[in-house]
């Protein structure tokens, strides 16, 4: 008996020792963890279809917009209506990221499964707008503001800011854009990016690259000098990369000189990480390209939003051959490595409950700086009389922002009615009333809305004869009429209906101000647009007008703070307004050929974008680049060079004072002529500005910039590099691109070669150009 025990022991014994062996065998071979382990053991230990999973999205279901603010998108659980999210591998700690859209505020459901509460984001001035500002400062207070939306309800990269051209007025989504110079799209996009990222969530700056315009976006071909996609429609990309280091980036649906953007080496390898260093990931446009093996091979990381096809072909390639292991690990790891920053990965408690309240409020001061005063013949603005005939439907149904992923479900939003009645003004309500009407009956009897890609245009404006504004002009001090225009993704706006004011509205305005003018009234117009509009053919009819915009959720507000004189104009513009639109330097190739579906657009223009044309050209204009009113006076002085001989740097300082009697903010834009003689090149380049604090009456601020050689270089296509020329070189400092008010001059010895990049990207046509 006792030897059998003594044997059952040993044999108990002898188990342990076995369990005891595995489990220090299972404990010293554990998996390896992200964020525990090296990158490379996380890598090495996932399985071929887990790294296919990783390199393309969760997917994504679509559903119509409802009452509820059902959106496209919509990522089970965790935060409906988002745009897409990753795959998670939980085995080796790899959770799934969210990513939502968000060029003017986060776009994600306001409804969850049984959940009474509704989930606001809110609505901020577009692009535009903030960029109208010139206030750097203003837009990373922003951005700091969206991004703690952005974390609170739960999504790890905000799909923003958009950051192409606004090439050409009849751009679809020129409203997410900032302008039509890249360097002040590059300092506006990269102080977005900064103040979203500050939150510890990421952006995805887009669309990369040359996606200026929505006419079969998925599939025309732009064809563009090798010198015009990196003086115009890189750069300020490039200016993001260095300045702000975005976590992600979002490559086009176009092609670009015969390429699909998410299919190109050249573009995404090439320039995005060899030539400017970019570490972060690159992720598709929805459902863009067509080559998936391609895309990983391009160094396209992220294909979104995923679908299956993608993993079976992506696999095919792997196991024959065609796309080396190397490759896609590549594209995982920068997938991890942005994964490993993400607030999902850390855990982060999401509270719901971002400060919606202090949020609406930067967005109010937002918008009112954004706004643009284009005319005030006699003071006619900040009205100081009470009584206001408010015409024009916009005026009582404000379009606070665009249609598509730069749309935002907000809980309210203020019409210009509200915001002047706020603001102490007597309001026409009778008018209102009719006008209210009007606009409830009209919208009733649309068809519904089925997408967020459908484009909310005005309701066709309410019939005034004679006699009613004879009433009005009567028992009214001063007239506002607002006309307002709306755009989105998938469509450019068309040139009658869009871009020109159409004959109800032209009418309404010629009407209004005889009327009002015969009693010796006044009559401003604010334009409440998304992008260039005509006003060449009624501005001289007017006292008055004010550009806002589409201003965000406290539009009525926005634009009352200007209209009082609480708030003194600031905003000047970013892009040009012509006398027509045959005047504009793409009219003759916008959107390309065929007009109907075109398969390419040719960038006949090259360099000369915008104010680049106009002013070398001597073109006239209705208000430049750079132009806005205010209603103090401001005067520049002691503009001073470091020195008169250019070496490594030059600093530039020069004085503003408010010479009127009302404070006020100035923008200060300081712009470069270069020797000619080797390349054409524009009469003036914007190179650097700031925007001065409030200036009380009779005081000063100095301002100080620095110019270094690469601001003053252009692109020589011939030997692949950035080269300032040598010659004479003249800073002109003044408040628009043709309204200078000091200059001086200083020399280059030498040239200088900035910088040497790869040779890619080369158009296989000849560009025409158009400036000799």
């Amino acid at each position: 008996m006792q030897q059998l025990l003594y044997r059952n022991k040993l044999i108990i014994v002898a188990l342990f020792c076995v369990w005891a062996g595995k489990s220090f065998a299972q404990t010293s071979n554990a998996l390896p963890q992200l964020g525990k382990s090296p990158m490379q053991e996380v890598i090495n230990a996932l399985t071929l279809d887990e790294k296919l999973d990783i390199i393309r999205g969760a997917g994504m279901k679509y559903t119509p917009p409802d009452a509820q603010g059902t959106v496209a998108g919509n990522i089970d659980g965790k935060v409906p209506g988002a745009a897409g999210s990753t795959h998670a591998v939980p085995r080796l700690g790899i959770p799934s990221i969210i990513l939502a859209d968000g060029p003017a505020g986060l776009r994600i459901d306001t409804a969850r499964s049984n959940d009474p509460k509704r989930y606001y984001a809110t609505a901020f001035p577009i692009a535009t707008a903030l960029a109208s500002s010139w206030n750097i400062d203003l837009v990373k207070q922003v951005g700091q503001a969206m991004g703690n939306e952005v974390l609170e309800y739960g999504v790890d990269v905000l799909l923003a800011p958009g950051m192409d051209m606004q090439r050409n007025p009849l751009g679809g989504r020129n409203f997410e854009y900032y302008s039509e110079d890249p360097l002040l799209t590059g300092k506006m996009a990269s102080s977005m990016v900064r103040g979203v990222q500050s939150n510890g969530v990421g952006t995805s700056i887009k669309h990369f690259a040359v996606n200026d315009q929505e006419s079969n976006r998925n599939n025309v071909n732009a064809i563009v000098s090798e010198r015009a996609l990196r003086e115009i429609y890189l750069k300020p990309f490039k200016i993001a990369v260095k300045e702000a280091n975005p976590w992600t980036i979002m490559s086009a649906y176009n092609k670009v000189n015969g390429t699909y953007c998410s299919e190109s080496e050249d573009l995404l390898t090439t320039i995005l990480r060899q030539d400017w260093n970019f570490e972060g990931l690159v992720m598709t446009d929805w459902f863009a390209g067509r080559d998936f093996v391609a895309q990983v091979k391009a160094g396209n990381d992220l294909l979104m939003p995923g679908r299956t096809m993608e993993a079976r072909r992506i696999k095919r390639a792997i196991e024959s051959g065609n796309l080396p292991m190397e490759l896609l690990d590549r594209n995982v790891e920068k997938i991890l490595n942005v994964i490993l920053k993400s607030p999902s990965f850390k855990n982060y408690k999401i509270s719901n409950n971002p400060d919606l309240e202090n949020h609406a409020k930067i967005a109010r001061n937002a918008g009112a700086e954004g706004i643009v005063l284009l005319k005030n013949d006699n003071n006619c603005l900040p009205i100081k009389t009470n009584k206001i005939a408010l015409l024009g439907n916009t005026s009582y149904d404000l379009i606070i922002g665009g249609s598509g992923s730069g749309e935002v479900y907000k809980s309210y939003s203020v019409s210009l009615n509200e915001g002047l009645t706020d603001a102490g003004y007597k309001v026409d309500n009778q008018l209102a009333s009719e006008y209210i009407s009007y606009i409830q009956k009209e919208k009733e009897a649309r068809p519904p809305r089925h997408s967020i890609l459908d484009v909310v245009k005005p309701t066709s404006e309410m019939p005034l004869d004679n006699n009613t504004l004879e009433q009005l002009v009567n028992t009214n001090d001063i007239a506002i009429i607002t006309i307002g225009r709306n755009a989105g993704e998938n469509s450019d706006r068309d040139i009658e209906t869009d871009y020109y004011l159409n004959s109800q509205e032209l009418e309404l305005i010629k009407k209004a101000s005889q009327i009002f003018h015969a009693k010796g009234k006044q009559i401003v117009v604010i334009l409440n647009v998304d992008a260039v509009t005509d006003v060449a053919k009624w501005r001289n009819w007017v006292d008055g007008i004010l550009l806002v915009w589409q201003p965000g959720q406290e539009a009525g507000h926005s634009i009352a703070d200007v209209i009082t004189g609480k708030i003194n104009p600031s905003g000047h513009l970013t892009s040009t307004f012509p006398l027509a639109y045959a005047d504009v330097p793409s009219a003759d190739c916008f959107p390309g050929e065929p007009a109907e579906r075109p398969e390419t657009t040719i960038y006949n223009e090259d360099i000369f974008v915008g104010y680049r044309y106009y002013c070398s050209k001597n073109i006239p204009v209705a208000y430049e680049f750079g132009y806005g009113l205010s209603y103090t006076q401001f005067s520049y002085s002691n503009l001073k060079l470091s020195s008169l001989k250019f070496k490594d740097e030059i600093d530039i300082e020069v004085t503003i004072s408010n010479t009127g009697n009302v404070a006020g903010k100035e923008v200060v834009q300081l712009y470069l002529s270069a020797p000619q003689l080797k390349l054409d090149k524009p009469v003036e380049e914007l190179k650097a500005f700031a925007k001065t604090e409030l200036l009380e009456p009779g005081a000063s601020q100095t301002l100080q910039f620095t110019l270094d050689a690469k601001s003053l270089a252009s692109f020589y296509t011939v030997q692949s590099s950035w080269i300032a020329e040598a010659g004479e070189y003249t800073v002109k400092i003044g408040a628009s691109s043709s309204d200078f008010k000091l200059s001086k001059s200083f020399s280059v010895k030498n040239d200088i070669i900035v910088e040497k990049v790869n040779k890619v990207l080369t158009p296989q046509i000849e560009i025409r150009e158009i400036i000799k």
